[in-house]
């Protein structure tokens, strides 16, 4: 077989098209393994390979794009990594060496990308994973190895001197652009591409996420430099929805139109990537043989982007970080109501609060995925009483394009203190049918934040101006083994949060070992106190409630107690759970129960009564 990359010297090769698209058109659910099919399945696999090459790829990417063990994991199947990827090769190798004509097979692997920001992967974590995915495509003897459909620049760097470190075979290394032509770690296309060549990447380019048309712009601004080599796969449009598929419209003719361009501006390998089908791949076929690679062209000049300024505020305003370091800070949680009648009642509530001595009001997004008025208006709302309102923003009912949308709209309101949760699941609400999304979790909803403060939306589009927001992320000491709650919030801290706030805690010795488990953080801790209104509630909120637990000595004191006595007992226990916060921290956070802010009201001015006591912690985060 002639060189692969001597050829891409003197030619334009032809690639496959999408191999996902085409398995699910043949009928294979989206609830299996696709990659798994190479098992399962070795007929449909080496069907769509015959398929492509009798269409005209010069070269085939095998069924392996999703073959890593983090995300075999989500079908169990993360014992046959090796071999699922070999046979992946394998099929591959056998239908390219059938063909009677020089084909060659690319071993893909895609990124890990959020999934394994979600586990919280170290980089030695993420080495392995790739080295054991690449490792069994090497085995089953592919001719190169495709780093395809990265988003984020360092995460595919990574991959590659993984690689390196393996074999020497021609490795291309693929970026997903947005269609401004930046990473979604904010690179220019033609920065990234020059970054992976002095990283030794032999071809470069991009795929996915985008047409030929925003291809074609795109590669208007890469220079073509000697001996380097572009390789770009573009999707065939952007998919409709219908009737449960996505539909692509990039008819086969339009892409046989695009190629020329292409190859115009720089593409040694072309191919398809999400949408094409071998009917595509004939129509660039058609084409394809009669043209030469380009060795020089213009470039169009895309001007420096200036820093983005700062959010102007309104108004000048003290945030919950100036203001801990002048008092205690008091943040008192106020759910907004499950009616609209209701919602009077709350902005009288917020008033309420904020004359007792709360500092700032923050709203619930849907707890425990139960239907209520909108925490965002809400928010506004009580902002025009001159209410400080602090929402919590959950990544459950928003996908990655509704969260950015309301996060964008909050910053025009000027809400800008935001906690990050995860949120319940929706089944376990008042709505089971509707459906939890989850693009996000907090940690990577709080990274979401922090980029968005830098001027960037989370595919790197310049938003021409940064956001202002202070993000603040939770920590649950209730939990069985609280190290484990204690990793994770350093990861959300790293990920951006400035401050914490608590689940609520009933015992006095909890809060001793909050304060333990988190001094060395530096930042705010507000510890949550939520005062009990009966046994009933009590027992609830123990036994019902995820992320609660209550003493048992609380529950024996609030046992028999109901109506104004089981209120008294409540603010007596929370009342004393305050002194052991307060001679800690310098901040609490006093949580509302069923929209019952007589009693958080009262709190309230009791933190303050203590204050001006003298008892006061000396330290920001805790003594």
């Amino acid at each position: 077989m002639n060189n692969f990359l001597d050829r891409l010297q003197d030619e334009v090769l032809l690639g496959d098209g999408a191999i996902g698209t085409l398995i699910y058109q043949r009928g294979v659910p989206l609830e299996l393994s696709f990659d798994g099919l190479n098992v399962t399945n070795p007929a449909l696999v080496e069907q769509i390979h015959r398929d492509y090459i009798a269409a005209g790829a010069q070269v085939i990417e095998t069924n392996t794009f999703g073959a890593n063990r983090l995300k075999l994991a989500k079908f169990g199947l993360e014992s046959k990594v090796n071999e699922i990827n070999w046979k992946g090769a394998s099929l591959a190798k056998r239908i390219a060496k059938a063909a009677g004509r020089d084909v060659y097979v690319a071993g893909s692997v895609g990124a890990l990308g959020s999934v394994a920001d979600e586990a919280g992967l170290t980089e030695s974590d993420r080495r392995a994973i790739y080295q054991e995915q690449i490792g069994a495509l090497l085995g089953g003897d592919v001719d190169v190895i495709l780093l395809e459909t990265f988003t984020r620049l360092g995460e595919l760097k990574l991959a590659l001197e993984v690689y390196q470190g393996l074999e020497t075979r021609p490795v291309i290394a693929s970026m997903s652009f947005d269609e401004s032509g930046r990473s979604g770690d904010g690179v220019t296309a033609a920065d990234c591409l020059r970054q992976l060549r002095e990283a030794g990447a032999d071809i470069v380019g991009f795929n996915c996420q985008l047409g030929p048309n925003v291809a074609l712009r795109i590669l208007e601004r890469v220079p073509v430099e000697e001996g380097a080599l572009l390789s770009v796969y573009p999707n065939a449009g952007k998919p409709e929805y219908f009737e449960g598929r996505y539909i692509y419209f990039g008819a086969p003719e339009y892409f046989a139109k695009m190629t020329p361009l292409l190859v115009e501006q720089g593409a040694r390998l072309i191919g398809g990537c999400c949408g094409t089908t071998p009917e595509t791949i004939a129509a660039m076929a058609r084409v394809v043989s009669s043209l030469r690679p380009v060795r020089a062209k213009s470039v169009t000049v895309v001007a420096p982007r200036e820093a983005a300024p700062p959010t102007p505020p309104a108004a000048p305003r003290e945030s919950i970080l100036d203001i801990i370091k002048k008092r205690t800070l008091i943040v008192t949680e106020l759910d907004p109501p499950r009616t609209l009648p209701a919602v009077e009642k709350i902005i009288k509530g917020a008033e309420a609060l904020k004359d007792a001595g709360t500092d700032s009001v923050t709203l619930a997004d849907n707890s425990l995925a139960i239907l209520r008025v909108s925490n965002v208006v809400l928010a506004q709302r009580m902002a025009e009483r001159g209410v400080l309102p602090l929402v919590h923003l959950a990544c459950r009912d928003r996908n990655l394009l509704g969260i950015q949308s309301e996060l964008m709209g909050m910053s025009v309101l000027g809400l800008n203190h935001v906690l990050a949760i995860t949120g319940d699941p929706a089944k376990s609400g008042d709505q089971p049918e509707a459906s939890s999304v989850y693009d996000l979790n907090s940690v990577s909803l709080i990274a979401l934040m922090k980029k968005m403060n830098e001027g960037f939306s989370h595919s790197g589009r310049d938003l021409k101006q940064r956001t202002d927001f202070i993000i603040g992320c939770s920590f649950n000491p209730n939990a069985k083994d609280i190290n484990v709650q204690v990793k994770r919030l350093e990861r959300k801290l790293a990920a951006g949060a400035r401050y914490v706030m608590t689940q609520p805690v009933f015992d006095p010795a909890l809060v001793k070992a909050t304060h333990d488990a988190t001094k060395h953080f530096g930042v705010p801790v507000l510890v949550g106190v939520m005062p009990l209104i009966s046994e009933r509630n009590c027992e609830f909120l123990h036994n019902e409630v995820p992320g609660i637990a209550i003493a048992d000595s609380i529950r024996a004191r609030m046992r028999g107690k109901e109506g104004d006595a089981g209120r008294r007992e409540g603010l007596a226990i929370a009342r004393e759970l305050c002194d052991a916060v307060l001679a800690l921290f310098n901040g609490i956070y006093l949580i509302t129960p069923l929209v019952a802010y007589e009693l958080t009201v009262e709190l309230s001015r009791y933190v303050r009564e203590q204050e001006k006591a003298g008892r006061r912690a000396y330290s920001v985060g805790s003594r």
